[in-house]
């Protein structure tokens, strides 16, 4: 496999977790707006959420190499599910934090200082309400590329998207 044809094939599997954390960091930066309309905070922009959801797209598609990312792929989904809800969880905690930590470093210029002043000043019931938001998220997410992997991906299409393919028994009236 050529280079060129190396990286088409990475980035259209990167495609699917980026968009689905395109629109749903989305939908967390409408929430976290609606929940500090008047106080003042800033909001991630448009830019900030399409960079998030690139690095969160090469995260997942990083931690899907790992070795012990499908640990359970004889049990029922949901051990898959809720390892791999958990490990993308960690990295978009992570992610989410390093967010806050550059907006915090455009003030000091200092990453210790910005450090220490993020832990002082985080609203830490916010932070957690947004990351209880992204772990309901990215377990939806989860459960569909489990089913996806186990159904295949145009069966799961098909059943979302249609159209379905009709069983001959329902064709005879059986």
């Amino acid at each position: 496999m050529g280079a060129l044809a190396k990286i088409k094939h990475e980035m259209l599997k990167m495609l699917p977790p980026t968009i689905f954390f395109f629109v749903m960091l989305n939908l967390v930066v409408l929430v976290r707006g609606l929940l500090t309309r008047g106080t003042g905070l800033s909001l991630p922009t448009f830019a900030t959420v399409a960079i998030s959801a690139l690095i969160l797209g090469k995260a997942v598609l990083l931690a899907n190499m790992l070795p012990f990312i499908n640990r359970f792929p004889e049990k029922p989904l949901l051990w898959n599910v809720l390892w791999k809800t958990v490990i993308y969880n960690l990295i978009a905690t992570f992610i989410h934090y390093l967010e806050r930590l550059h907006e915090a470093w455009k003030d000091t210029h200092d990453w210790a200082a910005a450090n220490h002043q993020l832990l002082a000043t985080m609203n830490w019931p916010h932070f957690w309400a947004i990351q209880i938001l992204l772990l309901v998220l990215i377990f939806n997410y989860c459960v569909f590329a489990e089913l996806a992997r186990v159904i295949g991906v145009e069966r799961l299409r098909a059943m979302f998207l249609g159209p379905m393919a009709v069983k001959p028994e329902a064709m005879s009236g059986t």
